[in-house]
């Protein structure tokens, strides 16, 4: 019996005309009336009114022969040469240069200090892995940078940068001691 109700067609349309009257809709829509009568009654809220904007104004820029605000004047480079005058920080050019002026000073760190007969001697580890052997007056780092005084805690540097408007201008920085 169980391989005649599989085959059959008769019997299969009858199995699915079962299951579809079962699925038949319900003719009561009262509740779903009494909603929108309640959605109908309600009061609906107040829409507030869209933003007044105001019209755009056009502006005509008609300053181009004028200098550009992003460049420096020749007053402005003229008052800081005047400033400066011979006396005016500057790199010494043509002095020759170290080993450790080949190395941005963030990728350098110190890792000790040696002291012999009174005198004060920094290692300056590189990036590679190498360390050099520095003291007052050596220089470090891509800006020019003269070493002033070792601590045990630190590298003390005077270095000479760009100011921005032609000249230079000396800043101080530390090196400090890492672990």
């Amino acid at each position: 019996m169980n391989g005649m109700t599989r085959n059959n067609p008769a019997v299969n349309a009858l199995l699915v005309l079962l299951l579809l009257g079962g699925c038949a809709a319900s003719t009561d829509t009262s509740d779903l009336e009494r909603f929108v009568e309640q959605a109908r009654a309600r009061k609906a809220a107040p829409i507030e009114p869209l933003p007044e904007f105001k019209p755009y104004e056009t502006f005509l820029y008609e300053a181009y022969d004028l200098r550009s605000p992003f460049t420096p004047s020749s007053t402005d480079l003229t008052a800081v040469a005047s400033q400066q005058g011979d006396q005016g920080v500057r790199p010494d050019l043509n002095r020759p240069r170290e080993p450790l002026e080949e190395y941005a000073l963030e990728s350098l760190r110190m890792v000790g200090t040696l002291e012999k007969d009174g005198r004060r001697w920094a290692l300056i580890q590189t990036p590679d892995g190498t360390i050099h052997r520095v003291t007052i007056g050596n220089y470090i780092g891509q800006n020019n940078g003269r070493i002033v005084g070792i601590t045990e805690f630190g590298v003390e540097l005077k270095e000479i940068v760009p100011d921005g408007l032609g000249g230079w201008q000396e800043r101080e920085t530390t090196l400090a001691l890492t672990e």
